[in-house]
């Protein structure tokens, strides 16, 4: 299934697009452009974007108008996340910021076959929708937020199953960070395979 009311090879429903700092995951601390997409039919509980799900809340943006608010900031990075941004054919939106040299990233919950070329594929899991094996296949990164005890078996059960390269994460849910963080420390330091992951950007106080 993808969203199929815009033309993806011109346009793009967006809830928002700003030029910020990535807070978390691998790129922590390193410029990036997001460009938020509308729609989501995942629907995580603990969702801090849940203004993201519904595509006809938000405006549908010219693929080109985008480019040109990248290339003003001379952004080399840009994070394409959601709500769900794999619902969407991105090859056009990626092969214009590639011929542009800006290199492309998406965090998506890795339950539709992503459409396009990208360079960094950060796959975060969610327990309310499986994920398709193309996302296994694909993921640099593996990040999963932890909300309670049982969810490192479930963090390990998707290690296992992603690529030998990826590089795997553990974040805690913002709302319960100082319930879990003290956890994922203990884990991370008997499981040296994981690093953490923190939401930086909301320490920071930027989007």
């Amino acid at each position: 299934m993808h969203f199929s009311n815009v033309d993806t090879s011109e346009e793009l429903p967006v809830m928002e697009h700003f030029y910020t700092i990535q807070g978390e995951g691998y790129f922590a601390g390193k410029s990036a452009y997001f460009i938020r997409l509308a729609g989501c039919d995942v629907g995580c509980v603990w969702c801090d974007v849940k203004d993201s799900w519904d595509v006809e809340a938000h405006p549908i943006l010219k693929i080109d108008s985008l480019l040109r608010e990248i290339n003003l900031v001379n952004a080399n990075f840009v994070v394409i996340t959601g709500g769900e941004p794999a619902l969407y054919n991105l090859s056009t939106l990626i092969n214009k910021l590639k011929k542009s040299g800006i290199r492309t990233a998406i965090e998506t919950s890795g339950c539709y076959k992503l459409l396009g070329d990208i360079d960094w594929y950060c796959f975060s899991p969610k327990k309310f929708k499986s994920p398709c094996e193309d996302a296994f296949k694909r993921a640099n990164e593996l990040k999963v937020i932890i909300y309670n005890e049982s969810d490192f078996k479930w963090a390990e059960e998707h290690a296992h199953q992603v690529n030998e390269d990826c590089i795997l994460f553990l974040q805690p849910e913002w709302g319960r960070q100082d319930r879990m963080l003290p956890a994922i420390i203990e884990y991370v330091k008997s499981n040296p395979k994981w690093r953490i992951s923190l939401q930086t950007h909301k320490f920071m106080n930027i989007p």
